[in-house]
């Protein structure tokens, strides 16, 4: 795939606060004049659009000013991690039109990072502690109260050096021994009580194997690992903000009295990703899964870039709307219909528009000749005269969509209906002339009388009818399932209503979910009728079904069964219906 680049009138925008940021830095001759970034995903789950705002971000400063953004995973956590992550994680970066420098690991800081716990513990700086996480987290205290000191905080060194190496031999269970920073445990900020930096975890790692016994926490890992690479600007969210001391106090202590104010890593903040009806942890992510609430990651009502991807959206119209939202340094809940306006505007430009008729009538027109057949021009997108054009075979038997009859109709219902005439898209003008129903009363047939002057393109073509109708050839169409596809929750708020749900009837999250999940998030039509070109396209490719909606090719196809997923209808129904 081909890069995404900023385009001229994108760089003429105001600059957010983070690129003002940069931009002064480059201006003071800052880290030498470079600029670093990287995105450091964990390989525990699959990457969902909050992501996307951030690799945009991380990513697009780089680009921006001629920098670089590297891709580490930060692997330490064996327990959750799976290479199926990393590969997932590559492929969507890739999609979305970014592009890495080096791709590197937490892991490969293992060494180095084990070094300077060593080196702590020898300063007097850390310390092994005996005690349970239970028993930490209660003499942590609270914001307003000191914290009280481990009873071993003041062990002898050579002690907690013997037990540290001990622990990572194996020689000790999970949970019974940590490595904790000594700092102050009567400081303001909850990060600065004594953190844990290691704990035992015997599960085989991903990439090292059985190699270690210890690994580090985040927050020990993180900063360490932007100042071994090199990176002069660390891009987090704002949850991170407190721990910011903490990242710069242990850079401190790496750089053991080297000057570091002109090459330091800076870690800035900027707002999460939060939309409207979607869920984004991966740990409410993996439940869905795994319980079979949906099919799979890539389930296009997932909020996972492959699950996006699967839907049909495009990876600009992400980006758009990352762009659109902006970057603050305040959290917000954003409009769903936002992002969905950002995905119409986008797809208007790039789908091929075509003939899908979801819920089929036959329509018979009764004074066409039985046997003929004529090729119409189809044009593929209004938008793009490069799109050029398909054929489309008319018949005598057609099928339209059910909706578009009605027998007795109101006055301006500019459809099929007695002595109306309307327009059949790219062929004739077509005056309705009555119906046959079965015993049920139901419509099985339609029928009107065409015409022959009023074909696209013929002077009587420019007659005005009120109404245009799309259509397939009964005998040149092929059938098709589609997937209607909508939000995934009934509530505006699913995480918030989530906490609420499980507090107030103290049931699981798997409980709670299923009572917030929308019964019509998936539609699945199985009596459909598509154009035969749309058999010629590749799976994905962006397709407008006219008059309905905007529609991809999901994987599912194969030959002789066509299977197609709505991306979004082509307006706003959600909120009309929400405020019924």
């Amino acid at each position: 795939m081909s890069e995404i680049n900023i385009t001229e009138e994108e760089s003429k925008k105001s600059l957010n606060f983070i690129e003002a940021a940069v931009e002064k830095d480059l201006a003071e001759g800052k880290n030498g004049g470079r600029i670093q970034t990287r995105f450091p995903p964990e390989p525990n789950g699959y990457l969902h659009i909050g992501h996307a705002k951030a690799i945009c971000l991380d990513f697009g400063i780089a680009e921006r000013y001629g920098g670089i953004c590297n891709l580490r995973f930060d692997d330490t956590n064996p327990v959750k991690e799976d290479m199926e992550y990393v590969e997932a994680i590559e492929e969507d970066i890739k999609w979305l039109g970014f592009h890495w420098n080096q791709v590197y690991y937490a892991s490969d800081y293992f060494q180095q990072l084990y070094d300077f716990a060593i080196r702590l513990i020898q300063e007097g700086k850390a310390y092994v502690d005996e005690q349970s996480s239970e028993e930490i987290a209660r003499q942590k205290g609270t914001p307003t109260q000191p914290g009280e000191e481990s009873p071993y905080r003041n062990r002898p060194i050579a002690e907690s050096l013997d037990l540290f190496q001990r622990m990572n031999k194996g020689e000790f269970e999970e949970g019974s021994m940590t490595l904790r920073a000594k700092i102050d445990m009567a400081n303001s900020n909850m990060h600065f009580r004594d953190p844990i930096i290691y704990r035992i975890l015997k599960t085989p790692h991903h990439r090292t194997g059985t190699t270690w016994k210890v690994y580090p926490m985040y927050d020990f890992a993180h900063g360490q690992s932007d100042y071994f690479e090199g990176v002069t600007h660390s891009l987090c969210t704002l949850e991170f903000v407190p721990h910011r001391p903490l990242y710069d106090l242990f850079i401190d202590w790496l750089k053991e009295g080297k000057d570091l104010d002109d090459n330091r890593p800076k870690q800035m903040e900027f707002n999460k990703l939060n939309l409207s009806y979607t869920l984004m942890s991966k740990r409410n992510l993996l439940t869905l899964v795994k319980e079979g609430l949906v099919n799979g990651w890539d389930d296009p009502r997932m909020p996972t870039i492959c699950g996006f991807r699967r839907r049909g959206y495009s990876p600009e119209s992400i980006r758009k709307f990352v762009d659109k939202i902006g970057y603050t340094t305040y959290d917000a809940l954003n409009e769903f219909a936002l992002l969905e306006s950002a995905v119409r505007e986008d797809l208007n430009i790039r789908s091929t528009r075509v003939s899908a008729v979801l819920d089929p009538v036959k329509l018979i027109i009764t004074n066409y000749p039985e046997d003929k057949v004529e090729e119409m021009e189809a044009i593929n997108n209004p938008e793009d005269p490069s799109a050029g054009s398909h054929t489309i075979e008319f018949s005598r038997e057609l099928w339209m969509e059910r909706d578009d009859f009605m027998e007795d109709a109101p006055k301006k219902f500019f459809r099929m209906t007695p002595g109306q005439e309307v327009r059949l898209k790219n062929a004739y003008i077509v005056r309705c002339t009555g119906c046959k129903k079965d015993a049920d009363g139901k419509v099985v047939e339609v029928y009107c009388e065409y015409d022959p002057n009023t074909r696209s393109g013929m002077p009587e073509s420019n007659r005005k009818v009120k109404g245009t109708l799309h259509w397939v050839s009964c005998a040149h169409c092929l059938p098709a399932e589609v997937r209607l596809y909508d939000r995934l929750w009934n509530v505006e708020n699913p995480r918030d209503e989530l906490a609420r749900l499980r507090e107030e009837k103290n049931c699981s999250a798997l409980e709670a979910m299923k009572e917030m999940i929308n019964p019509d998030s998936l539609k699945v039509l199985t009596n459909c009728y598509v154009e035969k070109y749309l058999a010629t396209r590749k799976l994905l490719d962006y397709f407008q079904f006219q008059r309905i909606g905007y529609f991809n090719m999901d994987p599912d196809s194969h030959d002789g069964h066509l299977v197609f997923n709505r991306t979004v209808s082509l307006k706003d129904t959600w909120n009309k219906i929400k405020n019924k």
